[in-house]
């Protein structure tokens, strides 16, 4: 029985196992995306997410940890600078698995990785309503309290008052008498 043994075999030694998956989340950071077999894709995912979690920690023994699985160093620098940016509003699911189909030689399931594009000010889109009943009483009746208090005499005044055009500077302006010498 395999209790409490998480991971994929794959059909090979641990050691061939984990130098693939090394070499294979190097490419995936890389390039952003990267084309394999199904099980591959699915061991990969966890690979890839311990080490954006790592990245978004981002201090000195996250990188060291990420440096002694990702080999090359402008790779590790590179998701060390865009990690917080990129998935830093995100809690999990940085990856992307979409399957592509069956490879032509041995029809083995081929899907592709890639990671997810998080944009930061992405906007969610909020659809009308259509007001009905108490709404459309509520809504009026804050419309009338706006109105009343535009309506206020004093504030009016006050306003116009206040209210400087640029016309009327410019006036002041060319009014006043230039001083002589």
């Amino acid at each position: 029985m395999r209790h409490q043994k998480a991971g994929l075999k794959l059909n090979r030694t641990s050691s061939h196992r984990n130098a693939m998956f090394k070499n294979m989340v190097t490419s995936l950071f890389k390039h952003e995306r990267i084309r394999t077999t199904d099980t591959k894709v699915k061991g990969l995912r966890s690979w890839a997410d311990h080490l954006i979690t790592l990245a978004k920690r981002g201090d000195l023994h996250a990188r060291r940890q990420a440096l002694s699985i990702i080999k090359e160093k402008d790779v590790v620098y590179k998701l060390f600078d865009e990690a917080v940016e990129r998935f830093g509003s995100i809690a999990g699911g940085y990856t992307r698995i979409i399957k592509m189909g069956r490879r032509p030689g041995d029809t083995a399931p081929i899907s592709m990785i890639e990671l997810v594009n998080i944009e930061k000010s992405k906007k969610k889109k909020t659809k009308d309503k259509k007001v009905t009943g108490a709404g459309k009483k509520k809504i009026a009746e804050k419309k009338q309290a706006v109105d009343k208090k535009e309506d206020n005499p004093e504030k009016k005044k006050a306003k116009e008052d206040s209210a400087i055009t640029s016309e009327d500077t410019d006036k002041k302006l060319t009014e006043e008498k230039p001083l002589s010498d």
